[in-house]
């Protein structure tokens, strides 16, 4: 049971003594794991933190982690939450990424926040540390010069549950990344809004229903991440699969989750789409989810046509609807901001009438009630409160809202309304529960009109063939004297230009039938070459850029 009261540290250090949970970490092939108990776990971070305090580690310092889902990853980060460092962690350089790109990203970084520390494992390991830049005065450490530094005993500090704990770096899916400010007590009551939410359907909490968390999302996601608290703090086994493992064979996944009792996973929309797209009906046919519960869905736009897919490709597998439970979340509220407790099955309705044809889908997924201590306001343009039903700007109040921006004092000030969260997001409630509808951020404005790019990507999709794996992003750029233009680049597996071009002379139809608007460009690229978070949505403004300064790598 978590205690809302203690810090983060006293609270993970008092509930490992008493559970009897495991957290496993399988290969990169996603078949043997590597278990450790939650309290190996935490003596093993406990003596990472005495090491980290041999090197002068404090109280408020920064430390970066930089590394893949590894036990490595476990000593280095909660090793810095136990000094009462304030620890934080960004994607490791892994498969084609370039040293120097990674080097970048971890420069960018340390820039941001101040840096004390960087603990890093490829970029790192391919120099001597005396021959490493300097990171703005970060030192950087190898996982094995962290082991192998001397250590010193540490006295754990008397953390205040409003005081800030770690940093969760945004998604940057609108912007560049900012470090959002997590307090102790945003952590701790996502364990326990989540242990109370998950069991609601059973009427009991989900510690007592479910065997095991199963999760392949990184670590430094905040699923990821949370993850791993609500386990420690509920005393449930969690297994884990290198993301890799998973995107390379999400089968992996699949038997994993029927292979671990009575089981709830997290994942995002796409997860559920290359479950639904790779795993072939005869390999579906072999897998056993008859004890997979609870579905989580969220970290990005819901699809309806998701659902349905993934339902109906593991429906021989004892998959029903009804263990889809959608959720709404951002890095800015911790997690978790509502979740379905019903446990009926996604709920769909209609894009709102009178809403602005650029909305997006032709039918938005319920994405749950609020989760507990925590409630919504829906606010029209001039900030008032929009009507029962009426589409708004989405704002949250709890104790789960962030303390801001490190060191950005604007894009706090932007976000934080006195105790309320502006999310950015549009969405309207029915019957106490949120649906989202777009992003506010992402408004295009062509023609004197408002439109939301999903919009014009659902139907570019929709004329292509793409869509799950294969995205499309949207955004308006500058043409002269006629004002701003739409551009549609798409992903695509075809590389004939006749074939492309008829492809493109759809898309142009059906967004000018549909809408009424014309496209100034199509452009296709290959799989992949539309940048993402690592929760899956497309960076609008990074493939933008690429597109005004001539980078993109067309087809065709």
């Amino acid at each position: 049971m978590v205690h809302l009261g203690q810090s983060l540290p006293a609270a993970l250090t008092a509930a490992a003594k008493i559970s009897d949970g495991r957290i496993g970490i399988l290969d990169r092939r996603g078949r043997r794991a590597d278990v450790r108990t939650h309290a190996e776990v935490l003596a093993a971070a406990r003596d990472s933190a005495e090491r980290l305090t041999g090197l002068g580690v404090g109280e408020g310092d920064r430390v970066i982690v930089c590394l893949p889902t590894s036990w490595q990853w476990f000593d280095a980060w909660f090793g810095a939450l136990l000094t009462g460092a304030v620890p934080s962690a960004i994607p490791p350089a892994l498969g084609t990424v370039p040293e120097a790109a990674a080097a970048a990203r971890i420069e960018q970084a340390v820039g941001l926040i101040g840096a004390r520390l960087v603990v890093g494992g490829r970029w790192l390991e391919a120099t001597q540390a005396a021959e490493r830049p300097g990171l703005y005065g970060a030192q950087a450490l190898t996982p094995r010069e962290l082991a192998s530094a001397a250590a010193t005993s540490f006295a754990a500090p008397r953390a205040e549950v409003g005081e800030l704990a770690f940093l969760q770096f945004t998604s940057g899916s609108t912007g560049r990344p900012r470090a959002v400010m997590i307090p102790h007590r945003a952590a701790l009551h996502q364990a326990y809004a989540l242990d109370t939410v998950v069991g609601a359907p059973w009427g009991k909490r989900s510690h007592e229903l479910f065997d095991a968390a199963v999760l392949w999302l990184p670590l430094y996601h905040d699923m990821g991440l949370l993850s791993v608290v609500y386990s420690i703090l509920n005393g449930r086994d969690l297994w884990l699969t290198p993301p890799q493992a998973f995107l390379a064979r999400p089968q992996l996944w699949l038997d994993l989750v029927g292979s671990r009792g009575t089981t709830v996973a997290p994942a995002p929309n796409f997860g559920y789409q290359l479950c639904a797209e790779r795993v072939a009906p005869e390999q579906a046919a072999r897998i056993d989810l008859r004890s997979f519960q609870a579905a989580l869905t969220g970290a990005e736009m819901v699809r309806a046509g998701t659902i349905e897919a993934f339902c109906d490709r593991f429906a021989a597998s004892g998959f029903t609807r009804d263990r889809f439970r959608p959720c709404y979340g951002l890095a800015e509220a911790a997690l978790a901001v509502t979740l379905d407790r019903r446990g009926e099955g996604p709920r769909t309705l209609p894009v709102p009438r009178g809403a602005d044809a650029g909305l997006g889908l032709d039918e938005l997924v319920g994405t749950g009630e609020p989760i507990p201590d925590t409630e919504l306001r829906i606010t029209a343009p001039d900030g008032s409160d929009a009507g029962a039903g009426e589409l708004g700007e989405v704002w949250v109040k709890g104790p789960s809202v962030c303390l801001g921006y490190y060191r950005d004092p604007e894009a706090t000030a932007e976000a934080l309304a006195g105790d309320w969260l502006r999310t950015g997001d549009l969405g309207f409630v029915d019957r106490g529960e949120l649906f989202i509808a777009g992003r506010l951020k992402e408004i295009l404005i062509v023609r004197g009109q408002n439109f939301m790019p999903h919009e014009f990507e659902r139907l570019a999709e929709s004329a292509t063939g793409g869509g799950g794996s294969f995205r499309s992003a949207a955004f308006a750029v500058a043409r002269g004297p006629e004002g701003e233009e739409l551009v549609l680049v798409a992903e695509t597996a075809e590389k004939d230009p006749e074939v492309l071009s008829e492809t493109a002379a759809r898309v142009r139809s059906r967004i000018g039938l549909e809408i009424g608007l014309p496209v100034a460009d199509v452009a296709f690229v290959r799989r992949g070459r539309i940048p993402r978070t690592t929760s899956g949505k497309v960076k609008r403004a990074e493939i933008r850029g690429l597109y005004l300064r001539g980078e993109l790598e067309r087809l065709g």
